[in-house]
């Protein structure tokens, strides 16, 4: 717990991730990210100097394999508030829409619903467990198919809801977060998704890797272009440096 920690800790320090008094809605998929996260947050709140409150809420898609019972167990070990919001994003986006490339869909509904839950709670943050790699895959995935230099920002806040989202997995790899839940015997759902493994973002993680054997320090230097790059949202708002 204490390398991940270690992440989300310098990541929620660079970008005051973090105020007095927050309420803060976890987005809980039942993945090993949104599991981590969730961990942490927990761990955290023992002894960060700023007092934060934290909700889980599980956006239920639809889909047969989807278990409500590994994430209500899993809160109230940890103690914490469990909200699971049963939707028709399968039936919308599989059945109806039969979409072809259905990822950007499917996020946008599992959005509009964390949000509309996140205010019913009276939360004023929400946490999503986007890792280092979803940072790197992203920033690939916009520069080939959008001809943009772009990537999500670590924080942002939405005029609409007056909410704010943080993300504060953002310096922690993936092969770090998997070594986590695989150390500790956590169980997770294997599948949140019927696009695993075959989506566009698929081929950039097997991209990236494939990369790493000729140039070793690809990660970091994509890291540093996002970081030189003044994306908007990734101006560090203390003095450390990545």
């Amino acid at each position: 717990m204490q390398k991940i920690l270690g992440y989300m800790r310098k990541a929620i320090e660079d970008y005051n991730m973090i105020e007095e008094k927050d309420k803060i809605a976890i987005g809980l998929s039942g993945g090993k990210d949104s599991i981590s996260m969730l961990m942490g947050f927990k761990a955290l709140q023992r002894f960060y100097p700023k007092k934060f409150s934290i909700i889980a809420v599980s956006i239920n898609p639809g889909f047969e394999y989807f278990d409500s019972d590994l994430l209500r167990k899993i809160c109230d070990e940890l103690e914490v508030p469990f909200f699971e919001e049963v939707s028709h994003i399968k039936e919308i986006v599989f059945d109806i829409r039969n979409e072809k490339n259905p990822c950007s869909l499917c996020a946008n509904l599992r959005r509009g619903i964390l949000n509309s839950v996140a205010i019913r709670e009276s939360c004023n943050k929400i946490a999503l467990g986007h890792n280092e790699d979803d940072v790197l895959e992203t920033f690939l995935l916009n520069l080939f198919y959008t001809g943009s230099i772009s990537t999500f920002a670590p924080i942002s806040y939405m005029d609409r809801s007056k909410i704010t989202l943080i993300r504060p997995l953002i310096y922690a790899p993936e092969k770090e977060i998997r070594n986590f839940i695989k150390r500790n015997n956590i169980n997770i759902m294997q599948k949140s998704c019927p696009m695993d493994g075959v989506s566009k973002r698929e081929d950039m993680k097997k991209m990236l890797k494939d990369l790493r054997v000729d140039i070793p320090h690809i990660r970091a230097n994509l890291y540093g272009a996002i970081k030189r790059s003044n994306i908007k949202g990734w101006e560090t708002k203390s003095n450390s440096i990545i």
